[in-house]
């Protein structure tokens, strides 16, 4: 599985073309062929994934109940505007404008690269997100990690 880790502020191009950082470039997986597809993010950023990754998440997604209608919205709303894009020879990627106008982008943009995908922000709109932090993070990491233990299961860090 494909761990990215940083944030590298970055410009696009005249042409809307995003140059990914070499570090990034270095973690994506053969498998992947330098394919990715770029999809709506939550918090109005976007979501780029290495093909092999999106495979994976899609498949989840696809095993949906599509009878059930938050399930449904849930499916419209990640495939919506999904967009398969290649590494051109200089590293870069053509970022589709309607997903860059979804997501207020113009031409600088912060990558937030972790686990297997990396967020794709307007560099306005990721300082406002880091600005709206909670104070506490703790309290957040207790909500949310408090849950899990060693095993995988819920009930507590062990």
């Amino acid at each position: 599985m494909t761990q990215f880790l940083g944030e590298f502020d970055c410009k696009l191009d005249a042409k809307g073309r995003l140059s990914l950082p070499s570090t990034i470039r270095k973690k994506v997986s053969p498998e992947a062929q330098e394919k990715f597809v770029v999809n709506r993010g939550y918090e109005n950023c976007l979501h780029l994934y290495p093909m092999d990754e999106w495979l994976k998440v899609s498949t989840e997604v696809n095993k949906l109940n599509l009878d059930v209608k938050d399930n449904r919205l849930y499916a419209r709303y990640f495939f919506r505007g999904a967009t398969e894009i290649e590494l051109d020879a200089a590293g870069r990627i053509l970022l589709p404008k309607t997903l860059c106008e979804h997501a207020g982008i113009d031409k600088e943009v912060v990558l937030s690269a972790f686990g297997s995908k990396i967020e794709i922000w307007s560099k306005d709109k990721y300082k406002e997100m880091i600005a709206n932090e909670p104070d506490d993070i703790s309290d957040l990491g207790e909500k949310v990690m408090g849950k899990i233990n060693k095993s995988g299961e819920e009930g507590g860090v062990s």
